[in-house]
């Protein structure tokens, strides 16, 4: 008698006695476990790069499956909208989440600012895999993880959010002070880590929750890729060290599945939440609006304005500050700056549905406008200067630079899947990453309803195999 049989009588004899559902979802479920794994920033055009050591990764792909096309990430192509597209499988015109914290629209003439210290629910607007999975009555962990602050929903905590360990689960956070990991219970002495050093504490952290807890579901996110190529860009000598790093990290918590006994009951998805390009020039539109007189600077930073632009990198945020003017505000900033150098489109809420974003008389944070760079130029919110266009070093910008559109192939993410329920070999075109959520929810046979994605079911063994 396979497991699924066993499982089908065991939750007849429930029903026939008024037993829950929930009861035997967790007793069949347990055995499934998935761990994600984000290395932020890792393009998915590294892995074919020869000069990048990923042996970890494409020893995975070699046994499971990879993307081959690499993977097409949400509008904005930055962190925290995209985990969130990851783990909701929808895009942020459904999630809500635009930048990497809520934002805030003030008064009119009033620039609109991102607040990062959010919980969950202040910036997730439906419910997310997690909760799906917790609902199901199965153990669930992250570390690292970006828009998790203050979850009910997860037994292991350590968010991806400016004050992480004051937010952090007590009872992880007292393992990894004891665990020598934490300096102490300050955030202080952790934010004082390189980044480097972070990436080690959070990889330990979720090594330390597997052998300890052997959750169900398990994220993680490593930062310190993200980092090394905005600082230096991608393919660069210190690039190629933080992959390898990052590979590193990644062979720790496979070793950890091993160390706890469940690595071939375990399902490995590796992915990252955008990819990178090299922005040697910026364009400082705030600039060009304060000599319109648009906005207005005072001692060296913005005071007031009619129309701003927060930056997102290779895009920026245009957010008209009177909503009775937007449109029209909106309508003239499209002419001010189509035809300049360095931006290659604004568009109006009209065309958000091509770039899954909301209309803004629909949803507040949604910016009255989008500029979008050219390849090879970022965003910058600076209002100093004289002109448009200058340096990345002038404009204090990054090197290495994401966050534009997700039509440019630089942006496609990392994506493999490897280990239970995968076929070993598979090779995928690209795919969308609203397709992981439903992924894990077929992984782990849970009910997720939501997803605008579909089940990675070429990756994935017949069900039979799972029995």
């Amino acid at each position: 008698m396979t497991s699924m049989n066993r499982w089908l009588l065991v939750v007849g004899a429930l029903a026939a006695f008024g037993g829950l559902w929930a009861a035997p979802a967790q007793a069949a479920d347990a055995e499934r476990h998935v761990v994600v794994v984000s290395l932020d920033g890792l393009a998915a055009y590294l892995v074919d790069d020869p000069k990048v050591p990923l042996p970890t990764i494409r020893q995975l792909a070699r046994e499971g499956c990879i993307v081959d096309g690499g993977m097409t990430v949400s509008n904005p192509s930055v962190t925290w909208p995209n985990h969130t597209t990851l783990v909701t499988g929808v895009r942020p015109e459904k999630h809500g989440v635009l930048a990497n914290g809520v934002l805030v629209r003030g008064a009119i003439g009033m620039p609109t600012k991102v607040d990062p210290n959010r919980d969950q629910s202040d910036l997730v607007r439906i419910p997310t895999i997690v909760d799906a999975a917790h609902k199901a009555g199965l153990s669930t962990a992250e570390i690292n993880w970006p828009c998790t602050r203050g979850s009910k929903s997860l037994d292991d905590s350590f968010s991806d959010v400016p004050q992480s360990v004051q937010h952090m689960t007590p009872r992880l956070r007292q393992e990894l002070i004891e665990l020598g990991l934490l300096a102490d219970d300050t955030d202080a002495s952790f934010r004082s880590l390189s980044s480097v050093g972070r990436d080690y504490v959070w990889t330990e952290a979720a090594c330390h929750v597997i052998r300890e807890r052997k959750p169900n579901l398990l994220l993680v996110h490593l930062l310190n890729v993200d980092g090394i190529h905005h600082a230096f860009g991608p393919q660069t000598a210190a690039g190629y060290t933080a992959n390898a790093y990052a590979d590193m990290c990644l062979a720790r918590i496979v070793a950890a599945l091993d160390d706890a006994g469940i690595r071939d009951k375990t399902t490995l998805i590796v992915v990252s939440d955008h990819g990178f390009t090299t922005t040697p020039k910026a364009i400082r539109p705030n600039v060009l609006l304060r000599d319109a007189g648009l906005l207005k600077v005072v001692a060296g930073k913005l005071d007031t304005a009619q129309v701003h632009v927060v930056p997102e990198g290779g895009i920026g945020l245009v957010y008209c500050t009177n909503p009775g003017e937007a449109p029209q505000a909106a309508a003239a900033f499209k002419k001010m700056f189509v035809g300049q150098e360095g931006v290659a489109d604004v568009l109006l809420p009209e065309s958000y549905p091509d770039i899954g974003l909301q209309h803004p008389r629909e949803y507040s944070q949604s910016p009255d406008a989008v500029l979008v760079a050219a390849d090879g130029y970022a965003v910058s919110g600076s209002v100093a200067g004289d002109t448009l266009v200058t340096s990345n070093i002038e404009a204090k910008t990054s090197i290495g630079t994401h966050g534009f559109i997700s039509t440019l192939p630089k942006m496609k993410a990392l994506c493999v899947l490897s280990g239970a329920g995968i076929r070993p070999g598979a090779h995928l075109p690209t795919v969308e990453n609203i397709d992981i959520a439903p992924t894990i929810a077929e992984l782990l046979d849970i009910q997720y309803p939501g997803s605008d994605g579909q089940p990675l079911a070429a990756a994935m063994t017949e069900p039979s195999a799972k029995e």
